[in-house]
Order: C-alpha cells, then structure tokens, then sequence
C-alpha cells in the first residue's frame, strides 16, 4: 500500500504533532528534517512535507496530500472542501476581539479593524451588522492601534501577554482554535484502509482519558 502524504504545519506546533503522532506509534526521525522537502515515517506509512499553516488546506483539498492538520482559524478563514474527521486537542488558542485600554471602541463607530483573517472578522462583524475596514496584515497587528492604523484587531491569543505588552485588552471572544486532522475527499474513499487507521491511532491517545 502506498504511503499516505501527510502535510505538517511549519512551525512550534510540528514539535507538538510529532510528539502526538510518536504517541499513536507513528515515529519518525527528526534529525534533518528541516532540510528534506518530504520525510517518512518508520513504518513507511506516511511521506510527511512541512508546508505553511496556510498552504495545508490548499495541497489537501486539491488531493497533492491525502491528509493534513490545519488550525480552525486557516479552515474558517478559507473554507477548504475538505473533511475534518478529528479534533487534535492541540494548538489550542482563542480568536478575540482587542482594542486598546485607553481607547474602547465607540458604539456605531466606523472601526478600523487589522487582522491576518480579513474573511473571518468580515462574517464576524456582519452578524453583528456592525460596519468596518479591514485592513488586512501579514503580521505584528498588534502595534496597528499605536501607530494609528487600526481601531481594533482581531487576532489569535494564547496567554494574552503580548496583547498587555502592547497596551491592548480583549473586548469580545470570537472563537475557540484547535487543530484539527482534514482529509482529502478522494483520499478518503480510495486510501479508506490508511485514512481510517491514522484515525483510529490518534483517537485513541486523543480521547484515552474521555
């Protein structure tokens, strides 16, 4: 059987997902990984690749990987027509709303909100029937109040220590994040047998203590 292509997020979370998979008996050599466009598994189940967190949902969607993790912030920002079979348990974050301490956002303003996911805080505010610009950025939104350019962000947090380095507190909650395993539609019907024992593996040491 030929292996499954797995597509690995770049980054801290990769170290995270290793450590989770090595718990399923999915082991792999680390050394040099940074260096090999793709890397097996022992068993050669799998051919990993590292991609960009944004990139995962593009190369399992249109099937140049079978399977792939991706955090709900990528997925609900591009909408890939994949499957999401499995929630890792890791990654976990939160999407809020932030605005500087001093300077609370005016109701029935004309916010000026900076975020990496233009698509996700558009459908946020729209709910809300609230008016805004995004001002879509790559990075650092959080010194986008200081320096005048924004109002708001919307952006992920973890501890929120950065957001109190830069002045900043959450005003509304927007969504929980998690990293979640997504499987290519095609993968899913043709490589059934591999697709259905990778889950099996992680569901068991994902929900061993449920």
């Amino acid at each position: 059987m030929d292996p499954l292509l797995f597509a690995l997020p770049k980054g801290r979370l990769q170290d995270v997902l290793l450590d989770l998979l090595g718990r399923g008996g999915i082991n792999v050599d680390r050394a040099g990984i940074s260096r090999r466009l793709t890397f097996p598994d022992r068993d050669g189940r799998f051919a990993f690749v590292s991609l960009k967190p944004a990139d995962v949902p593009v190369y399992v969607e249109s099937g140049a990987a079978d399977v792939g993790v991706a955090g709900t912030d990528v997925l609900r920002e591009f909408d890939p027509d994949v499957y999401e079979p499995l929630d890792l348990r890791v990654g976990l974050c939160t999407m809020v709303l932030a605005c500087p301490v001093d300077r609370p956002l005016a109701e029935g303003g004309q916010w000026r909100i900076a975020t990496k996911y233009p698509r996700t805080a558009g459908r946020f505010f729209a709910a809300k029937n609230n008016h805004v610009h995004i001002v879509k950025l790559e990075g650092s939104v959080e010194i986008a109040p200081q320096l005048g350019l924004a109002d708001a962000i919307v952006d992920l947090v973890e501890t929120g220590r950065t957001l109190k380095e830069n002045g900043l507190v959450v005003t509304e909650t927007i969504s929980p994040i998690s990293a979640k395993l997504i499987v290519n539609r095609t993968a899913m019907k043709t490589k059934r047998e591999g697709v259905q024992r990778l889950l099996a593996d992680l569901d068991g040491v994902i929900y061993a203590h449920r």
